[in-house]
């Protein structure tokens, strides 16, 4: 049986396609061909675009040795840094004030508090280093003040809202105002100190640490004041100043007055080694009463 053209042969059910109808070359196209666009890419090659700038960058050589360069600037500005730091405060010495445990801290709050009894006030040694606080009652050290500070401030917050004055501002001025007192006291010390130029190993943290040690006799004032009210208060605050200027004027003697002897200075200078010492020590019972005054009245 004769098919006729178009179709398949038995059994099809398609048509047979015709022959392909050229396009006109002036038709519009619906769509741009973009198929050119990229070529066929190989395996185990990036997309252009992609990484081929970071791979320049690291094929120039002129990159490369900026990049060290800077590298290189960058770790001398550490080691600067480090040294500048290490110069005004060094951490290995910032931790030897720190090294304390609870046999110290008993021994020396005891000490401040009643230091009448104390016999032997020199700082030991060992092989011309000083012993750490923990072996040495009469080292000085910042942990106590450090706590005693912050103590100071509790008690403040707790006083001023015992007494319905408490807020934020004030609070804050307590605190700015303790600190920044003992700071004015320790940069006095240092001019003294430098002005009757006789070398001593009192550094700034030792004097921090003397300085500081008033925080204690702080709180032993503040805490009668609020037990007993203004009585327990005079009498606290009278016990406090004065086992602080006993406690300031044994520790200074032993760090300021034996540099006099040893490098043979004149009378005036050990005189003005003494007056400094004693001013040390008779300003503590002021800066005592003007930070705890307004605590408990």
């Amino acid at each position: 049986m004769a098919y006729p053209p178009g179709y398949g042969g038995p059994g099809s059910k398609h048509r047979a396609r015709g022959p392909m109808i050229p396009q006109n070359a002036n038709a519009p196209q619906l769509f741009d061909d973009t198929s050119s666009a990229y070529g066929p890419q190989k395996g185990g090659y990036p997309a252009p675009g992609i990484d081929m700038g970071f791979n320049q960058i690291f094929a120039d050589p002129v990159a490369n040795v900026a990049m060290a360069y800077g590298s290189s600037i960058a770790s001398q500005s550490k080691e600067i840094v480090h040294k500048e730091i290490d110069r005004f405060m060094s951490i290995n010495k910032l931790k030897y004030f720190f090294a304390v445990d609870t046999t110290y801290v008993t021994k020396k709050l005891a000490l401040l508090v009643f230091p009448y009894v104390h016999q032997n006030w020199e700082v030991r040694y060992h092989r011309d280093t000083p012993l750490p606080p923990r072996q040495d009652v009469n080292a000085p050290d910042l942990y106590i003040p450090s706590m005693a500070f912050i103590t100071y401030i509790l008690l403040a917050g707790m006083a001023l809202g015992l007494q319905k004055r408490f807020s934020p501002e004030v609070l804050g001025m307590c605190a700015s105002t303790a600190f920044v007192w003992v700071v004015i006291e320790v940069l006095a010390l240092l001019l003294g100190l430098y002005l009757v130029t006789v070398q001593s190993d009192l550094g700034t943290f030792d004097l921090l640490a003397y300085c500081g040690y008033k925080y204690v006799g702080m709180i032993l004032a503040v805490v009668g004041g609020l037990a007993f009210g203004s009585n327990g208060y005079y009498i606290a605050l009278a016990w406090a100043s004065c086992a602080l200027m006993y406690f300031m004027v044994r520790s200074l003697r032993m760090k300021i007055l034996p540099s006099v002897v040893q490098e043979g200075l004149s009378r005036p200078s050990g005189r003005a080694q003494m007056y400094i010492t004693l001013a040390a020590a008779a300003f503590q019972p002021l800066i005592l009463y003007w930070l705890t005054v307004q605590l408990v009245h």
